[in-house]
């Protein structure tokens, strides 16, 4: 709110299969197309619900979507919060 910010978040049934994709998938190894696909779809429903950028909040995420999967830009926290160390790091 301080930001300005609305946040959107995908419904309970996406997130539910997302968490599925995760722990039963991407943390197993396995990179399906059909699990990339579905994560396309939500990200084109939470754009034209008004999204202007998607935050890939687990870090097993990123090794299956890809910026040019999404219309929109990604923001994969692994390496926000690896950047930010960095610099704080080397200040």
């Amino acid at each position: 709110d301080r930001y300005g910010l609305r946040v959107l978040v995908p419904e309970e049934a996406e997130r539910e299969e997302i968490h599925r994709m995760i722990y039963q998938e991407l943390c197993q190894g396995i990179f399906r197309q059909s699990a990339k696909d579905y994560f396309r779809q939500v990200i084109d429903k939470l754009a034209k619900q008004g999204a202007e950028g998607i935050v890939l909040g687990c870090t097993e995420i990123p090794l299956l979507v890809k910026a040019e999967d999404s219309s929109l830009p990604l923001f994969d926290t692994m390496e926000l919060h690896a950047r930010a160390a960095v610099k704080k790091a080397l200040e």
